[in-house]
């Protein structure tokens, strides 16, 4: 009983809330989630719960592949330097409320050292000891090599690279050239304009929370939700047909799972107003364009006029950094909205143009 619930919650209907919910709450409750009582809780609490998972035989099938088993110790190493910076973050924001200053500007941690040997030592035994763990890993866990490559054959599920799984995760709701091109090049771009966009000097050369509330958790919520999350689930849960299935569910290449999609114009002229789709594309499409352009045109105008924090973001940024980095934002949200509608609606596209190879 408790592994059907298992792997009902895990489906992203219901896991993508959970995870919004549970980083909610991290956010919320930063210094209790980086406190050292926390982790060693964590710690506890992770070992018996781990073992129960690894006694099942299909969650245990799907662990172990070599594949999938650097990619878990991936996600260990993000869950702790997510808890490490947090909890460096709350000492600092104690220390900075007491009027002390930040732990990294202490005498005793600005002592400066030579390159060499210091730093050099360093790196050479940190290249020593990876050397010597990817050989031991190499010999524990063979290369996942298949046959050569047959063009009249294709692996099910095929799979991307682990890192490029998060995007795949997002065909199944954006058209392949928004999923593929559009989103990845305004991450890479929007990455690249963080210097440019954000020249608040706080938070430079040591950690803290309370003095970069909105930009911390804007990026964590698109790194930890919005890309972690959909890696999980591109390796873990996706399956035969890229069907959906739990963490104690065989992958059975016969499952079939019915499932329909519709776009919105078709919602609204064929479901709402009772009438035929029109012949002009545009009169067609008329309300996924003005619900676009409303989307990306109006919001960050309402935000700066009518909300406090949009007004201070438009002052301290001005006008040009601050439509920027709105419009990066609430592309980044268009992924958990897009995701929403899709679960609760079977919704495809906004904008459902293939004549013009414009779907949105």
């Amino acid at each position: 009983m408790l592994k059907e619930l298992i792997n009902h919650l895990a489906d992203p209907i219901f896991s993508f809330p959970i995870a919004t919910i549970a980083f909610y709450f991290m956010i919320k409750y930063y210094k209790v989630f980086g406190s050292k009582k926390f982790g060693i809780g964590a710690i506890i609490v992770a070992i018996p719960v781990v073992a129960w998972l690894f006694a099942d035989p299909n969650f245990y099938l799907i662990i172990k592949t070599p594949d999938n088993v650097p990619i878990g110790i991936l996600l260990i190493l993000v869950a702790w330097s997510t808890w490490f910076s947090m909890h460096k973050a709350s000492i600092n924001d104690e220390r900075i409320e007491q009027g002390l200053g930040p732990v990294e500007g202490l005498p005793e941690n600005r002592e400066k050292v030579w390159s060499w040997p210091n730093l050099v030592y360093t790196e050479l035994f940190a290249i020593i000891a990876c050397t010597a763990f990817l050989v031991v890993w190499a010999i524990i866990f063979k290369a996942p090599l298949e046959e050569p490559a047959n063009p009249t054959w294709a692996p099910n599920p095929a799979k991307a690279p682990w890192y490029f799984l998060g995007l795949q995760e997002m065909l199944v709701y954006f058209d392949p050239w928004m999923a593929g091109v559009v989103l990845p090049g305004l991450v890479v771009g929007g990455l690249i304009a963080i210097p440019y966009i954000d020249t608040n000097p706080k938070g430079n050369g040591y950690f803290t929370f309370s003095e970069r509330k909105w930009a911390i958790t804007s990026f964590l919520y698109g790194w930890l939700v919005l890309w972690v999350y959909l890696i999980i689930v591109g390796v873990f849960f996706r399956g035969p047909n890229w069907t959906f299935y739990g963490p104690f569910e065989f992958w059975d290449l016969h499952k079939v799972v019915a499932e329909y999609n519709i776009n919105l114009s078709e919602f609204i002229w064929i479901k709402g107003l009772g009438t035929g789709m029109p012949k002009n594309l545009v009169l067609r499409e008329i309300f996924g364009i003005l619900l676009t352009i409303g989307y990306v045109g109006f919001i960050p105008v309402w935000v700066a006029r009518a909300t406090n924090f949009g007004r201070k973001f438009y002052t301290d940024m001005g006008a040009i950094r601050y439509y920027i980095f709105m419009f990066l934002f609430v592309t980044m949200m268009s992924l958990p909205i897009k995701m929403f509608l899709r679960w609760l609606f079977s919704l495809k596209y906004i904008v459902a143009l293939p004549e013009w190879e414009l779907n949105l």
